[in-house]
């Protein structure tokens, strides 16, 4: 968060929080947490010190969301609780020597006794923390460990950086955004920035796990083919240890041994030339034919399973590969004129408008019809065009729908039921769809075959997601889908 806009978003929460006394914290991650100061319609303090993403503004938030999404309460979470109890804000300065936010507060101990307390809130990058102070300025609680002199618990409190900080020469793309005058003021503006840049890092972050995961799988299969390969050489040329064999068995007579040496004439060969052979002395003629039989049986054998399993590591191969190239061709189209294939390993659907614009449960959909009181077509039946239905099967902890295109959906009811319905019941073809940043049901569109699934169904399911999330009354939702 640069300087300026700190500047902006201190301008703007200081007259609604001073004098207003803390409330419940909320620890929503390990850097992270929200301040109730019982502002109602402006929402929370939020404050991260992620040394990657430093910032702090208001949130608008449900409490119960707040609450779904809470951590169990870190050691700061819990002495600021206890420090700031009895008071109230007294002063929202920004230091002006560098990204550094100072909130103090006063009010009395148990005793009756005056006491000062601040946060101050370093939006620092590395450096980043939020730290409790006493009166004294001495250090009661950090929320991050820090081993920088004048930042550890016990020690007084002094910045790491008291040069003036760096002033760029064009606006931040966060301070363009807040000064655009598109929002209702700085906060939701940066709230607005954040999120979109959360959300663009967390697809990036699914984006280079889906490649890393095709290239494992690539080389993992070449590496597997070219070990059939040097199975299948081993193995070549089964004829010759059957001719070794007849030759055996016909040189009974004749054959001359020297050691490990046996010379046989070959009737084969048109002059009836011989040859020499490797045979154990532990050995008879007899033995050796018999075992040179059963390598010539087991080689065919062999040949035969081998050229199978290479023919499906090369189909398996070109499949991953063709998947490989379809990630990278949708990645390389503009944002724009990008549309998700249900078949990519990554799609984000806009599932936005099922709640505010209809005030609808999913369950009461016109293009959904719940599978527990309406037949549904088989997927394989709706593609083809079959009207015949098919006798509804429950599967505990889900609920069942089917889609405008006879497409079978399941939502999770639990994470338990979310656990069980990803994990056992989902299988490699079908479609899993999730809610963006938000917690939320599982949702699973059924696939019995590998035919592409009809955009519309995509659409349905992804509204089922939405509505079963803690996102359910926003106004437009991302969802994440991908094949199981």
């Amino acid at each position: 968060m640069d300087d300026e806009s700190i500047k902006a978003i201190v301008k703007e929460i200081a007259p609604l929080i001073i004098a207003r006394a803390p409330g419940k914290i909320f620890q929503l991650a390990g850097a992270s947490l929200a301040i109730d100061f019982g502002l109602r319609d402006a929402g929370y303090l939020f404050i991260s010190v992620e040394p990657a993403l430093a910032r702090v503004y208001l949130i608008k938030r449900r409490v119960r969301d707040l609450e779904k999404q809470s951590k169990t309460p870190t050691q700061f979470a819990q002495a600021a609780k206890k420090e700031l109890a009895q008071t109230r804000l007294v002063s929202v300065k920004k230091d002006s020597a560098d990204r550094i936010l100072w909130l103090a507060f006063a009010g009395e101990d148990d005793l009756g006794n005056e006491k000062t307390r601040a946060l101050v809130a370093q939006l620092t990058g590395r450096s980043a923390n939020l730290l409790l102070l006493n009166d004294r300025n001495q250090i009661i609680q950090t929320l991050r460990p820090s081993s920088i002199a004048g930042q550890r618990i016990g020690d007084i409190y002094h910045s790491s950086n008291t040069s003036q900080p760096n002033r760029p020469k064009e606006q931040s793309d966060l301070l363009k955004l807040i000064d655009s005058g598109e929002f209702s003021g700085a906060s939701e503006a940066a709230d607005r920035y954040f999120t979109a840049l959360l959300t663009e890092k967390e697809n990036a972050a699914r984006v280079a796990t889906a490649r890393a995961e095709f290239r494992k799988k690539i080389s993992q299969q070449q590496k597997l083919l070219k070990q059939l390969e040097r199975d299948l050489r081993q193995h070549a040329n089964p004829e010759q240890h059957k001719r070794i064999g007849d030759l055996l068995l016909a040189n009974l007579s004749t054959a001359r041994r020297d050691g490990e040496r046996v010379t046989l004439i070959d009737y084969f060969a048109d002059d009836a030339s011989t040859i020499a052979v490797e045979v154990d002395q532990n050995l008879s003629l007899q033995e050796e034919a018999a075992r040179r039989f059963a390598r010539y049986s087991r080689s065919k054998r062999a040949i035969a399973q081998i050229e199978s399993r290479i023919e499906l590591r090369r189909k398996q191969l070109r499949e991953l590969q063709a998947k490989q190239e379809q990630l990278e061709k949708a990645l390389s189209e503009p944002p724009a004129d990008r549309d998700p294939q249900p078949g990519s390993p990554l799609g984000v659907v806009d599932a936005g408008g099922l709640s505010s614009s209809a005030q609808r449960t999913a369950d009461n959909s016109p293009a959904l019809r719940r599978w527990d009181h309406t037949p549904l077509l088989s997927s394989e039946a709706a593609l083809a065009g079959d009207r015949k239905t098919i006798t509804a099967k429950r599967i505990p902890g889900t609920r069942r729908y089917a889609s405008s295109d006879g497409f079978e959906i399941l939502v999770g009811r639990t994470s338990k039921d979310n656990d069980y319905l990803t994990l056992k019941i989902a299988r490699p073809n079908d479609l899993w769809l999730h809610a963006a940043d938000y917690g939320g049901s599982h949702v699973v569109i059924r696939r019995p075959t590998r035919k592409e699934v009809p955009h519309q169904t995509i659409i349905e399911a992804a509204q089922l997601a939405a509505w079963f999330s803690q996102a359910k009354k926003d106004p437009k939702v991302d969802v994440h889908y991908t094949e199981r």
